[in-house]
């Protein structure tokens, strides 16, 4: 998948001295990628808009 046009961003809860962070891209058509921030030119996850949306919503409920 060609993720050259994938516009990343970070948490701004992300330190500023980089850490164990993720990008995430959603400008992609039918597709969120994520990414090691600190890896940028490594592999990147892709997933389903909905598949997604199901992993944020099960972690923003964790304590």
């Amino acid at each position: 998948m060609d993720l050259s046009n994938a516009r990343w961003r970070k948490s701004t809860r992300s330190g500023a001295s980089g850490g164990n962070c993720i990008e995430v891209a959603s400008n992609m058509p039918g597709v969120v990628a994520v990414r090691d921030s600190k890896d940028v030119t490594g592999p990147a996850l892709t997933f389903s808009p909905v598949a997604w949306s199901v992993f944020v919503a099960q972690v923003i409920e964790r304590p």
